[in-house]
């Protein structure tokens, strides 16, 4: 807005102007909401850009091999948490604090951030190459901390490779169909919430005991349920309990391998970013906050019940209340990958900071049933020679050994499906 004299409106404030005797005002940023100046990163020596490397914890350049030393976890310090008003989330502050670019995934819709100098990008969650560029937002929330990666790339190939290859059901040429290289080290959202919740409860507890009665001239025993009503309270306190901050990635894939260390966690550094993608919150903080609402009345029940004199429980009842509450928005570092095998996407999740992996394996079924074809087929073969042999006295214990065998196999082929089963839809 142009204007010769001092608005007097609120809200603005003056700005320069590229032209004499004209007072130039822009709208005033809104206090805490702003985001500093946005940092690029490259290197001092030769120009090109550098990128975060875990196993030196420094920002390293691959050009030139100029190293800039980023390690301040041993300074331990306080990493501020925010209490539920709506104040401090209006006051957070937003947007990376680095330059960087989204990329929106055309095929799943997953949108994440990558640094400015990448050209060419693969979805880590679908495998497509149907994205388009837009510029990174600056609306949602800053991270407060963050896990930094210590496994480094290279080692992450090695685990996956292993991993792939580490059992029979799958196709023997998976290591190859998987392009290790497209394992992307990226960092994930998450919701960290603290709280303290007392609780009351009342119910009836069951007590087995034995009474003696006389029946037809005898006394014999019997026993007995009584129920008792008893009543406690517990004051359970929650510490940093994470809801995931995205539904891009398979909820039981990172419940898999969700073993942080919290107390490595730093301070928000977008240095830590550099040369790394990253995926912003799509489970607003209030929807977050309903889930790790509901696990905690859930470990505070858990924790109700436990103090029954027994397990004999029934008519419980818990009044609950939630106390010093607060959150922070963190960022977890994992390696992901996902590859399109027979028309069908799988995913591979690896925890960047202890190696941790899990994920889809497609099995080769025609292996699996050939398998168990082999286990059933002694005891289907004995039996069917117990019923030949009969008539010559012996087809009975062919036929029982056959019927062993045969119970055998179907056990061990059961469990064998369920496990193929439990690789193919992980």
């Amino acid at each position: 807005m142009m204007m010769n004299q001092t608005p007097s409106m609120q809200g603005y404030v003056r700005v320069a102007s590229a032209v004499e005797g004209i007072e130039v005002f822009a709208p005033r940023p809104k206090e805490g909401g702003a985001a500093p100046e946005v940092q690029n990163f490259t290197c001092p020596q030769c120009g090109a850009s550098i990128a975060y490397q875990p196993d030196l914890s420094s920002l390293t350049c691959s050009h030139c091999g100029y190293q800039q030393k980023l390690d301040v976890r041993d300074e331990k310090p306080q990493i501020e948490q925010h209490e539920f008003t709506v104040e401090t989330v209006e006051k957070a502050a937003r947007g990376w604090a680095i330059a960087r670019k989204d990329l929106e995934c055309q095929n799943c819709g997953a949108v994440v951030s990558i640094p400015v100098e990448e050209l060419t990008h693969t979805c880590s969650f679908c495998g497509s190459n149907k994205v388009i560029q837009r510029q990174a937002s600056e609306e949602i929330l800053r991270p407060k901390s963050l896990i930094p990666f210590s496994v480094t790339p290279k080692q992450s190939q090695e685990i996956a490779a292993r991993w792939l290859g580490s059992s029979w059901m799958t196709y023997r040429n998976l290591s190859q169909v998987v392009r290790l290289e497209a394992f992307k080290a990226t960092y994930l959202p998450y919701w960290a919430f603290c709280a303290v919740t007392p609780a009351s409860w009342r119910a009836e507890v069951g007590h087995t005991e034995t009474e003696r009665y006389y029946d037809h001239g005898e006394w014999k025993e019997r026993s007995k349920t009584v129920w008792r009503w008893e009543s406690g309270s517990v004051k359970n306190r929650y510490t940093d309990l994470l809801i995931d901050g995205t539904r891009r990635v398979s909820k039981l894939l990172l419940s898999r391998i969700k073993d942080f260390t919290l107390n490595s966690l730093v301070p928000y550094d977008p240095r830590y970013l550099a040369g790394i993608q990253a995926l912003a919150y799509d489970i607003t903080l209030e929807k977050a906050w309903e889930e790790g609402r509901a696990e905690m009345r859930d470990q505070t029940r858990k924790t109700c019940i436990s103090q029954a004199s027994t397990s004999q429980v029934r008519n419980f009842s818990m009044q609950m209340d939630f106390q010093d509450e607060t959150w922070r928005y963190v960022l977890l570092p994992f390696y992901l990958s996902s590859f399109t095998h027979e028309g069908r996407v799988f995913q591979v999740v690896l925890n960047g900071q202890n190696g941790q992996i899990t994920g889809q394996r497609p099995v080769d079924w025609n292996k699996v049933w050939l398998v168990i074809a082999l286990l059933l087929s002694p005891g289907l073969l004995f039996s069917m020679l117990g019923l030949i042999t009969l008539i010559i006295g012996v087809g009975a214990v062919v036929g029982g050994i056959g019927l062993v065998l045969l119970v055998i196999g179907v056990v061990i082929s059961v469990i064998i499906y369920m496990q193929a089963q439990g690789l193919d839809d992980a």
